[in-house]
C-alpha cells in the first residue's frame, strides 16, 4: 500500500479518485506534516508556511523514511530542500503550465494597466469626476517586446501579446527559430519597449538582471517581473526608474515577500505591483492540480515516468 501525505484542501478532489493501492493521509498544519512524514512514499507539501518548508522536509529525511515522490503545483521548486531529494533519491515533479494562464493574464493586466493608466482612470471614478481626455496612450499595436524565459508561461504571454499585435522576441537557455540565446540578449536590450522576466528561480537567475541591464534598456521602456523577486535588482531598479530612464515597472513579485510597508516601492509613481496574486487568482487552481496529481499517482503505482519531473541540475 502506498501512503500520500496531502493537505486537506485538496480532499473534494481527491477523495475516491484515489488509484488502487493508494491511501491517503491528510495533514491541515505544519505539526501535522512533520509528524506523519516518516511513513508515507509520497508528499505534497503545498499550504506548508514557505519559510519553514525547506527545514521540515530537509528535518525529516536525515532519519529513517520511505518518501520517494515529492510533488507541488507551484512551479518554482526554490522553497524546497532540493539537495536532500537528490541525495536520497527522491523524485520532485512541480506544477509547470497550472499557472500559465493566470499569470499570462496578469502580466498583460498590467501592461495595459500601465498604457492606459488605469490607476488614474479609478480614481477620477472614485472623485466622480469625468475626465476630458485619456489620461495613457500607450498600446501593444506594435510594440516590441523581449519575453526573457520560454517555459509555458512565456509562450502563453506570447501568445497573448500576439494577439494585440505586439511584435515577441523570446529569450531562453536554449534557443529555437528566431529565438534570443542566454548570452545573446542582453546585447539586445535596448530595441525594446518592454522586458518581461519569466525565468525560473534557480542560483544562475538569481540578481541576472540587475543595473547593467537596466541601463542597457531603451530609454523610456518598461520592465514586467512575473518571475521571482530576487531575479531583479530593486535598488537598481528604483535607480532607473527615479532617474527617467526607465518609463516603469509592472512587478507581481518583490523581494522580500511580503515587501515592508516602508518600502519605497509602494510609493514610486510608475510601478504597479500585484503583490504576487497572479498565480493565485484562479478558481480552477486546485482541481486542475489534483487531476495532474491523480495522473502521477497513477504513473507512480505503474513504474512509468512522472510527468512534469524536476531537473536537478537545472533546479526546474
Amino acid at each position: 500500500m502506498t501512503r500520500a501525505l496531502v493537505h486537506a484542501n485538496f480532499r473534494p478532489f481527491l477523495d475516491g479518485q484515489m488509484p488502487e493501492g493508494v491511501e491517503p493521509v491528510w495533514y491541515e498544519n505544519d505539526e501535522e506534516f512533520a509528524a506523519k512524514l516518516s511513513d508515507v512514499e509520497v508528499v505534497w507539501p503545498d499550504y506548508l508556511i514557505r519559510d519553514s518548508a525547506d527545514a521540515v522536509l530537509a528535518k525529516a529525511l536525515e532519519g529513517a523514511n520511505v518518501l520517494q515522490w515529492c510533488s507541488v503545483m507551484s512551479s518554482g521548486v526554490d522553497w524546497l530542500p532540493l539537495a536532500s531529494f537528490r541525495a536520497n533519491g527522491i523524485a520532485l515533479t512541480n506544477g509547470a503550465g497550472l499557472h500559465a494562464h493566470s499569470v499570462a493574464e496578469f502580466a498583460l493586466l498590467g501592461m495595459l494597466s500601465y498604457n492606459k493608466k488605469w490607476g488614474q482612470i479609478r480614481d477620477s471614478q472614485a472623485r466622480h469626476e469625468w475626465l476630458d481626455e485619456a489620461p495613457g496612450t500607450g498600446e501593444l499595436l506594435d510594440a516590441r517586446v523581449l519575453v526573457i524565459g520560454a517555459g509555458e508561461i512565456g509562450q502563453r504571454i506570447r501568445t497573448l501579446l500576439e494577439a494585440f499585435d505586439a511584435q515577441v522576441t523570446m529569450a531562453r537557455r536554449t534557443p529555437q527559430g528566431g529565438d534570443l540565446g542566454q548570452d545573446e540578449w542582453r546585447a539586445r536590450l535596448g530595441e525594446f519597449d518592454w522586458v518581461v522576466l519569466i525565468v525560473p528561480s534557480t542560483p544562475e537567475t538569481v540578481g541576472m538582471f540587475g543595473k547593467d541591464e537596466l541601463a542597457a534598456m531603451k530609454k523610456g521602456a518598461a520592465l514586467v517581473n512575473v518571475a521571482r523577486g530576487e531575479v531583479l535588482d530593486q535598488d537598481a531598479l528604483l535607480e532607473a526608474l527615479r532617474s527617467g530612464h526607465l518609463g516603469g515597472a509592472y512587478l507581481d513579485v518583490t523581494n522580500p515577500e511580503p515587501l515592508p510597508a516602508d518600502h519605497p516601492l509602494w510609493d514610486c509613481p510608475n510601478v504597479e505591483m500585484s503583490m504576487h496574486c497572479s498565480g493565485l487568482a484562479q478558481s480552477s487552481l486546485l482541481r486542475r492540480a489534483s487531476l495532474r496529481f491523480l495522473e502521477n499517482l497513477r504513473r507512480f503505482q505503474a513504474g512509468e515516468d512522472l510527468v512534469h519531473r524536476v531537473d536537478f541540475d537545472r533546479g526546474y
